[in-house]
Formats: structure tokens, C-alpha cells, sequence
């Protein structure tokens, strides 16, 4: 394997062509080579922390020269994903931010960031805090902000809020405008984002080849996949979907792409009709030939900038349009009622079937954890031998584990970007190590990597906390107590129907028992060979109303964090599964552990565990030795044996 990991946009080279396609179209990788070359000129600038001081100047010139007292720029772009290519970072351009979450709103005379508590210590290093004033979401909300600081007397008459229809969801649009009404302004929709009119070297869109999935990972066709939410669409009274979450038109077309990194989907949009047949509206240059004739003649290809015409089609007919509100463009529901089309407010209609895995998709994602668990228990063991005295840095860690995953000759990439945190970093819940805040990996201190990767039959996702010499009383203790949170969540049968959210204080009990907690959530869905954060459904103590189903992919992984000092997570992948429980009165679920490495005991407190608890463990690293033993070499399975042992 070459080439496949760490390409400049995801997996975007043309070394990926090669990977699947010997001979690749020569209009492709021409489109290839050429796209990269831009984008190697414009990457310098692009995350400058904190940005250079004229971007704000220049974007405050072009506000106030079409009008606008002022701006949201949203960490988006038109498909609201986590990962968004580099052409679309606007919020990273102008600010210096680079976390996966965040907004700025610009006015004439002040501006402010707002970023959730996984951020609070990475805005106050990324970012001039003297320009962009930082604010806590929930603590301190946008809308709250926005009634509260828009002018009501503006440069042309009351206070104009700009936006960029494309980049603001119809949910967030509707908050934002009443509370610009509250300020005494208005909520304006732009035809052109002013930062793509001041941001000179802003790089060309990504060009990655969309390439076939094939059934043996896919497990169904594309053909019943789009025949099966078709009927799903037509029971909800709709003759066509508008789909906008490129991992959602990835699983119905059996497609996979490489926009952005980390998540092998290709942009785009699709109309799926209730006859089967699918709109993709996608760059032609990067759908090779092979692709085009994979698709099939039910799949009709067309530009991006086409799709307000078809929309327009569609009020024509009287079409009536399933459309979910909470993650499409506001461009899309003004144009869907422009063109007088009924629109249907409902969930994507992928959302759910993509989230509940078949059994050949089960069966991957298996093979891809027996695999990465080998990955990582070497890495496990590299560790314990290279950390005794005191020189280990966070990024060589990090490295040396994804390095172990690429000698599986089966990485595309991971699946996300290593949290690898040391001591204090380990503390803030989404750190990511850079040469100015990496530390080492000291003794009597403890170690959290979060990593994860992506392969053609599946996405892992696994975090360790490893103990470096010898852990403190309190971090065993807390360290303990998130165990058997784990442990409680894994064990868990439910009826049919159960939630998340009820499911959540299982993973808490034992840290609520003497006052602690964690702020994140417990468990998110994990897609097959797509995104690693993945809905509808989830484990957190915000309420859901997506039951948890068979085949469904979800973490299991409780934390604590002692701000300054450490962090504490211990996570595994699990799938929902049929219970059998003799003389149960109705249909019960549990969870299959799919995730296999050691859990580090030496910071075990082992009197803290039930016989029950003690048992799971056990039995559980036991698996763990029947299934990475063979495919590790002696020294890993020697330490891997003492890693294991029964307690």
C-alpha cells in the first residue's frame, strides 16, 4: 500500500486512483494533479494561529461595503459535516480556530468566537482574543449574543446580520432571525460569502475520485438500497428526498470518495425518487468511467449548480419534497418554496437503515476490529517498554501507532485525528498535540490515546489510558470507577425500544457515587467504513428519541478528567444484538463487544470491583488473547499474556 494515508485532502491522490483502478481515467488524474498543485500554494496560510489581523480588517471593508453591519461564519460547509475540505475552513481562515466546532460573528466593531467546553483552552491559543471575543456555548448562546449586540440602526437603515444561505441550516436560520428581529434588525441572506470575496488564495474544490463499493463490504446493491428508502420516502408522503449528508448518498449508491479527511464520502447532493431512481449532483471530473458505469443508468449524473434548476422541475410537476431541516442549506428550502414545492419536514430518510448494519457489513466491521486490535495491543506493548524512562512525546506516540496501523496493509486512513494526551493534556476531552503544547509522557503520570481507523470493511474507533510507572491511589481509584461504568453500559440488556439517554447513567453510577461526572456524551454511532460519528441514535444524558436497534454500531465510553492533572476514558465499539433471556416477557437487546486490546490493570483497583465486574474483565481479556495473539509476534504475545492475566 502507498500513499494512502495522510494525502493533503483526505484520501485524494492520485496514488488512491492507482490503489483501485490500474489504469485511471487521464481527465482525472490530470484534474488530480492540477487540483493539488492549487492547493499546495494556498495551505500555508490557511491555518495561521492566530490569524493574520488584515483578514478581519479586509472582511469588515467588504461588509461595509455591500451594506452588512455584520457576518456569521459558521465552522461549516453546505453538508454540515464534522470534516469540511480546506476550501470551506472560512471560521479557520479568518480566525486561526481549527476545532471541529465553533461560530464567529463579525460587526463593525466587535466580533466573537463561540465554542463548545472541548475548546475553551484551544480558542484562547489559536485565536486573538482581543479581536474575537471567546464565548462558552450553552453557557452563552449565538442568538443570545446576536439580540443583544446587533445594532438596531445600521448602515442602511436597521442592523443587517448577514449569512450565507448555503452554510446555515433551516433550524439555526429560523433562532438567528428572531433574534435579530429582537435587536430591531433583520437576518440577510448573501448571494456571495464576502470571505470568499477577500480570501484571494482560497483553494479549488476537492477533486478525490468517487470509487465503487463493492457488495462483499456493502452486504446489499445499491439497487435494493435505493428501492428499499424509496418506500421509506413514499410512506411519508413525499415523491422525492432531497439528501444533502454526503455519507447518506455514499451508502445508498455504494460509493466512496475522499473530499475531506478522515471520512470517505465525496461531496454532493441527491434527489432520490420513489420510482429508485437518483439525481447525483456532483463534479463529473472526479467520477471515474469505472464509477459512472457502477452507478448504472438509475443514477443520473448532473453538475452541483444544476440542482436549483431541477428543484425548480419539481414545483413545475407538483412534486412534494421530503427535506431534513436541521442539516439542509436554508438555499434549499428558499428554493423549494420558490419553485411552490411541499415540502415534507422529516428525518433523512437514509439515517436510520445506514445506522443499522446487515450481517455482511457486521461481519467486516468484525474483521477490521480483530485486525486493529493487533494494531493497537502492539502498539500497547511498544509503549510499556519505550515509556520506563521518561523521553516519549505525544506526537512520536501517536505516530508510532499509526505507523502499526498502516503495517496492516489495509489502512485508508484513520478515522480521525489522534487524540494522543500526556498528564494534564489528557484532560481536555478533544486535544489535539502540536510541537508548542505536546508534553511528555512522564512517570507516575497517566497516558490517553483516542484513535481509530478506517478500512474498506470498517471503522474502528478505541481509546486507552495507559498508567506510565506507577498511577496514584486517586487515579486508580477514579480509574476504577470509569471502569465500571464501562463495564455496567457493555453488560447492560434492555427491552426493545430502550434509548440512549436511558441507557446513560449506567456508564455514571459509580463516579455519581462520590460527586463526579463527565460533561461529554457516552456513545455515538459508528458507520461502516464512513463517518465515525454517526446518527441517529447516541448514549449521552441529552435526551434521544431514536431507539437503539440491532446491527446498530455505537461507543461505549465513560471518562473523568481532573482539569491540570489527567484525563480517564476507556472506550470499545459495540453493536447492538438480540438478547435471549429465557422467560423474558418481551423482546430484549444487549451489546456485542466488538473492540479487542487489553485494558492497562495496573491501574486497576482491584477491591473496588464486584466478583461480577472482576469476571467480565477476565473473560473479556481472555477473547482479547484467543483472538491478537496469533497475530502478533513473540515479544508482544509474551507481554500480552502479563497484560491479560486473570485478576
Amino acid at each position: 500500500m502507498r500513499g494512502v494515508v495522510a494525502a493533503p485532502e483526505g484520501l485524494a491522490g492520485p496514488e488512491w486512483v492507482e490503489l483501485f483502478d490500474p489504469q485511471p481515467d487521464a481527465a482525472l488524474t490530470q484534474a488530480l494533479t492540477a487540483w493539488r498543485a492549487e492547493m499546495a500554494k494556498a495551505d500555508d496560510g490557511l491555518h495561521a494561529s492566530p490569524a493574520p489581523a488584515g483578514r478581519l480588517a479586509d472582511l469588515r471593508a467588504e461588509l461595509k461595503r455591500r451594506g452588512l453591519d455584520g457576518f456569521v461564519v459558521p465552522r461549516a460547509d453546505e453538508h454540515q459535516g464534522e470534516y469540511v475540505p480546506r476550501r470551506s475552513q472560512r471560521l479557520a481562515w479568518l480566525t486561526g480556530f481549527s476545532g471541529s466546532a465553533g461560530l464567529a460573528i463579525v460587526l463593525a466593531d466587535k466580533a466573537a468566537i463561540f465554542i463548545d467546553g472541548r475548546y475553551t483552552l484551544a480558542v484562547r491559543a489559536q485565536v486573538d482574543t482581543d479581536a474575537f471575543v471567546p464565548h462558552q456555548i450553552p453557557e452563552e448562546s449565538p442568538d443570545v449574543w446576536i439580540a443583544a449586540n446587533l445594532p438596531s440602526k445600521g448602515i442602511s437603515g436597521g442592523g443587517k446580520l448577514g449569512f450565507d444561505p448555503w452554510l446555515q441550516t433551516v433550524d439555526g436560520y429560523e433562532r438567528f432571525a428572531r433574534a435579530a428581529q429582537r435587536a430591531g434588525g433583520s437576518f440577510v441572506a448573501v448571494e456571495q460569502n464576502p470571505i470568499d470575496a477577500v480570501w484571494t488564495d482560497r483553494p479549488a474544490p476537492p477533486l478525490a475520485p468517487v470509487l465503487p463499493h463493492p457488495v462483499e463490504f456493502a452486504g446489499e446493491t445499491s439497487e435494493q438500497r435505493r428501492r428499499r428508502i424509496a418506500d421509506i420516502v413514499a410512506a411519508k408522503g413525499a415523491d422525492v428526498a432531497l439528501l444533502t449528508a454526503p455519507d447518506s448518498i455514499a451508502w445508498l449508491l455504494n460509493v466512496r470518495g475522499g473530499d475531506v479527511p478522515r471520512t470517505p464520502f465525496a461531496l454532493g447532493f441527491a434527489l432520490l425518487h420513489t420510482d429508485g431512481h437518483v439525481d447525483l449532483y456532483m463534479d463529473r471530473r472526479k467520477v471515474p468511467d469505472r464509477t459512472v458505469a457502477w452507478l448504472g443508468n438509475a443514477v443520473t449524473l448532473a453538475p452541483p449548480e444544476e440542482l436549483g434548476a431541477a428543484i425548480d422541475t419539481l414545483g413545475k410537476v407538483g412534486k412534494k419534497v421530503l427535506i431534513e431541516t436541521s442539516t439542509a442549506p436554508v438555499w434549499a428550502a428558499t428554493r423549494l418554496h420558490a419553485a411552490a414545492v411541499t415540502m415534507v419536514r422529516d428525518a433523512d430518510p437514509v439515517a436510520l437503515p445506514k445506522a443499522c448494519k446487515n450481517a455482511v457489513e457486521l461481519e467486516g466491521i468484525r474483521t477490521a476490529h480483530r485486525r486493529d486490535g493487533a494494531a493497537v495491543t502492539r502498539f500497547l506493548s511498544w509503549l510499556a517498554r519505550e515509556s520506563k524512562d521518561g523521553r516519549l512525546r505525544e506526537i512520536e506516540v501517536s505516530d508510532r501507532l499509526q505507523a502499526l496501523r498502516q503495517e496492516t496493509g489495509k489502512l485508508r486512513d484513520l478515522s480521525f485525528d489522534t487524540i494522543s494526551g500526556a498528564g494534564p493534556n489528557g484532560a481536555i476531552v478533544h486535544y489535539h498535540a502540536t510541537d508548542a503544547t505536546e508534553r511528555t509522557l512522564e512517570p507516575g503520570s497517566l497516558y490517553l490515546v483516542d484513535s481509530g481507523g478506517q478500512y474498506r470493511d470498517g471503522t474502528t474507533d478505541i481509546t486507552r489510558t495507559v498508567g506510565i510507572g506507577t498511577p496514584t491511589p486517586e487515579m486508580k481509584d477514579r480509574f476504577t470507577r470509569v471502569l465500571k461504568g464501562h463495564i455496567a453500559l457493555g453488560t447492560a440488556r434492555f427491552p426493545a425500544g430502550t434509548t440512549g439517554s436511558q441507557l446513560d447513567a449506567l456508564a455514571r453510577t459509580a463516579l455519581w457515587q462520590v460527586g463526579l461526572d463527565y460533561d461529554h456524551g457516552t456513545g455515538h454511532g459508528v458507520g461502516a467504513y464512513l463517518s465515525v460519528h454517526e446518527g441517529p441514535h447516541r448514549i449521552s444524558k441529552v435526551a434521544n428519541t431514536v431507539a437503539l436497534q440491532p446491527g446498530m454500531i455505537v461507543s461505549n465510553e465513560p471518562g473523568y478528567y481532573k482539569a491540570g492533572a489527567y484525563g480517564i476514558r476507556i472506550e470499545n465499539l459495540v453493536a447492538v444484538k438480540e438478547a435471549q433471556i429465557e422467560g423474558a416477557d418481551r423482546r430484549y437487546l444487549e451489546f456485542e463487544t466488538l473492540t479487542l486490546a487489553p485494558i492497562d490493570l495496573t491501574c486497576v483497583d482491584v477491591g473496588l470491583l464486584t466478583a461480577a465486574e472482576k469476571a467480565w474483565l477476565n473473560a473479556y481479556h481472555a477473547r482479547v488473547r484467543e483472538v491478537v495473539a496469533p497475530q502478533v509476534d513473540e515479544a508482544t504475545r509474551a507481554w500480552l499474556a502479563e497484560a491479560t492475566r486473570a485478576i
